[in-house]
């Protein structure tokens, strides 16, 4: 019985409540994580989102025998793989404009910021990884590129390319389980980013650098964030929310199409052995350019009159992105398996350790020259979504900018575009570096020219200001 076979289809048989039963384990470990985040003292000073809390849950359950079958590790990848895509055109949908508090070259530098970290974060991954296999350790040679995609992008682009690894690692005769490694590194990233962000809040605060503040339980949102001008009703013939959902897969849908035209495409040897094999990893960038795409036509309709009134709503919007990221982690994290970890287990933790250590110094070196008057705050945000996501950068700057009264909160959504555009050479490069050895590095030396170009572009100011001080 192939899928499409309804007609023989009965309610009381396994295959018609196989998936509703994944998504409500899903659901299930959501609100089980988010308890212990509210009710355990420890957990909610950790500042660990409840989404990851409830992944880690289901990997202890995966633990006990007879449990591990129950959650199905296919269906935890498709789930992680879609609802990253389906996040970014929910962000794509918004209405965003420059406030005031965020200048349009302060967006574009804090992209650059984002871009330049994943480089440093794959010029260190792929050291590691480089040295593992030239001594003889028998990891993937490649392997450290997948450090940008599980700090840098989260548990959905690390699975993405840690398949595409998998398959050119088996390839050339290596074993290599990239999926589990890209899916742990963003679990470990996760962890890095709240635990480390904290303790080094903690750290500044007793040095007198930072000021403690409260901040209420639930932000408090104004009716203006619910609904915008000449907006479509609440209910009508259809729920608001409905249109909002229906506009979200209608543009994902578009993304399979395109995506699908394009296999069928010749593009010559390129073509063929790097973009179309990738091409699918990059649901959520072309789930982004289609988002902006229709939103723009919408726009075009409503100056021609073609449409009445405003159907974007960018509160709800907001929400069916929260809701895919937060349960992308969930899964994400549910997906690892440990069967091959005992073969990576030291490259891993060198990889993490020294992705975090770099990431941290680096990040922190360029937010007090990119932000003069609220450089913590600056470096915050960007630590906590370069190693976890937004959401994270977004928890530890509340922690010292309640109302966000910083510019930060507006750099850190708004510099999303400016992001994808600056670092779209390192997710091309994601599919060229796994080819050869000769292919990883020549990567290496395109990503440390690249981060050179990137950093003297942030730090241009404070460059050439020097120079011309030591003319005069």
């Amino acid at each position: 019985m192939t899928i499409l076979d309804v007609s023989v289809m009965t309610f009381d048989r396994p295959e018609a409540w196989q998936w509703l039963i994944q998504f409500c384990i899903l659901a299930t470990a959501l609100l089980l994580g988010n308890a212990l985040r509210t009710q355990v003292p420890f957990l909610k000073k950790s500042l660990l989102p409840s989404a990851l809390l409830g992944g880690l849950l289901l990997l202890i359950f995966k633990a006990f025998p007879g449990c591990r079958e129950l959650v199905n590790k296919p269906m935890m990848e498709i789930v992680t793989y879609h609802a990253l895509g389906l996040g970014f055109v929910a962000l794509a949908l918004k209405n965003n404009k420059i406030e005031s508090k965020s200048t349009p070259m302060k967006v574009i530098e804090t992209g650059a910021l984002t871009a330049s970290s994943y480089v440093i974060q794959g010029i260190v991954g792929l050291i590691v990884s480089i040295l593992f296999f030239i001594f003889g350790k028998k990891l993937f040679y490649a392997a450290g590129l997948l450090l940008p995609m599980g700090y840098g992008q989260g548990p959905g682009q690390a699975l993405n390319f840690g398949k595409i690894f998998t398959g050119w690692a088996s390839q050339q005769g290596i074993e290599f389980a990239g999926a589990d490694f890209g899916l742990s590194i963003a679990a470990v990233g996760f962890i890095v980013g709240s635990v480390i962000g904290v303790i080094f809040m903690n750290i500044l605060r007793r040095r007198g650098k930072l000021s403690s503040k409260k901040i209420a339980n639930a932000q408090v949102n104004k009716l203006e964030d619910y609904e915008g001008k000449n907006e479509i009703p609440d209910a009508e013939s259809i729920d608001k929310l409905s249109v909002q959902i229906c506009m979200v897969l209608f543009v994902y849908f578009l993304v399979y199409l395109f995506t699908n035209w394009i296999q069928g495409m010749e593009l010559g040897k390129f073509g063929t052995n790097t973009l179309k094999p990738m091409l699918w990893g990059f649901n959520f960038l072309l789930g982004t350019l289609f988002g902006i795409a229709f939103k723009s036509i919408l726009r075009v309709f409503k100056r021609q009159r073609i449409i009445q009134r405003e159907y974007i709503n960018n509160y709800m919007l907001n929400r069916i992105s929260g809701f895919c990221f937060d349960i992308m982690i969930v899964a994400g994290t549910a997906a690892i398996s440990f069967d091959e970890f005992g073969k990576f287990v030291l490259p891993f933790t060198i990889i993490c350790a020294l992705g975090a250590l770099v990431t941290f110094v680096y990040v922190l070196w360029i937010s007090k020259h990119l932000y003069p008057g609220y450089e913590y705050e600056g470096f915050f945000s960007m630590f906590g979504m370069l190693t976890g996501t937004a959401s994270n950068g977004m928890i530890l700057l509340r922690e010292i900018d309640p109302k966000f009264e910083t510019p930060a909160a507006n750099n850190l959504v708004l510099q999303t575009l400016a992001a994808i555009v600056l670092g779209f050479p390192v997710l091309l490069l994601m599919g060229f570096a796994p080819q050869s050895m000769k292919a990883t590095w020549i990567t290496l030396g395109i990503l440390v020219v690249f981060w050179a170009a990137l950093t003297v572009f942030m730090m241009r100011k404070k460059i050439f200001k020097k120079k011309v001080r030591s003319e005069e």
